[in-house]
């Protein structure tokens, strides 16, 4: 279980007690300034230090640390449920998909108005580019360790999860999506909340695409 964190000393504890048996937590600790890497190594989770600022490279250098056959990435902001991720998790390790993305049921205006439209736009071009049946380029997520290795993902940034469904298209995956509960995040958002953290991401991803 890789949780890519910044500033997220807050809401690690009760994203680590929603965590269902048998999910080992690597916490990838991305420049935090408020003890973020503390706390959750005293709740027992493994943390990793990533100097590279990036969504991407926090998550990259969480799947470089996990050791399981499956690794599921989910954000360490209190947004999303943990016992959403056996139904994320389940088809991957049943052998029936390569990949499979949390799709976002957003609760009590979790998901602002600006961020929700430009994913919509994305994963409509998405599936006007691929024909996969995917509505949502979410955060949580699970794929096989070493395959996903084996896709060499690139980008270090906000186009970490768009490379991912991309190049797992031209490998051949077997890409789905589950719907997950997404819930207003602990503290300040310091993307999908922002203006500026949606318009980074877009770039990223439009990036991709091109």
């Amino acid at each position: 279980m890789i949780l890519p964190a910044l500033d997220e000393a807050a809401a690690i504890p009760g994203v680590l007690a929603g965590l269902p048996a048998g999910f080992d937590a690597i916490v990838v600790d991305n420049g935090s300034s408020d003890g973020t890497a503390d706390v959750a190594a005293a709740l027992g989770a493994r943390v990793v230090v990533e100097p590279q600022r990036g969504f991407g490279a926090a998550c990259f250098a969480g799947l470089q640390a996990a050791t399981g056959d499956v690794v599921c990435f989910m954000d360490c902001d209190g947004s999303f449920s943990g016992a959403d991720l056996l139904a994320v998790a389940a088809p991957v390790m049943n052998g029936d998909a390569e990949l499979v993305l949390g799709a976002r049921r957003a609760t009590g205006g979790a998901w602002p108005l600006h961020a929700r439209v430009a994913n919509a736009l994305l994963a409509a071009e998405l599936r006007r580019r691929t024909a996969l049946q995917l509505h949502d380029l979410g955060p949580m997520r699970a794929a096989p360790r070493t395959a996903l290795l084996a896709l060499d993902l690139q980008d270090r940034r906000f186009g970490w999860p768009l490379e991912m469904v991309l190049q797992g298209w031209r490998a051949g995956w077997r890409i789905a999506e589950v719907d997950v509960a997404y819930e207003p995040r602990v503290g300040r958002s310091k993307v999908t909340g922002t203006i500026g953290g949606t318009a980074r991401t877009v770039r990223d991803m439009a990036r991709l695409l091109r």
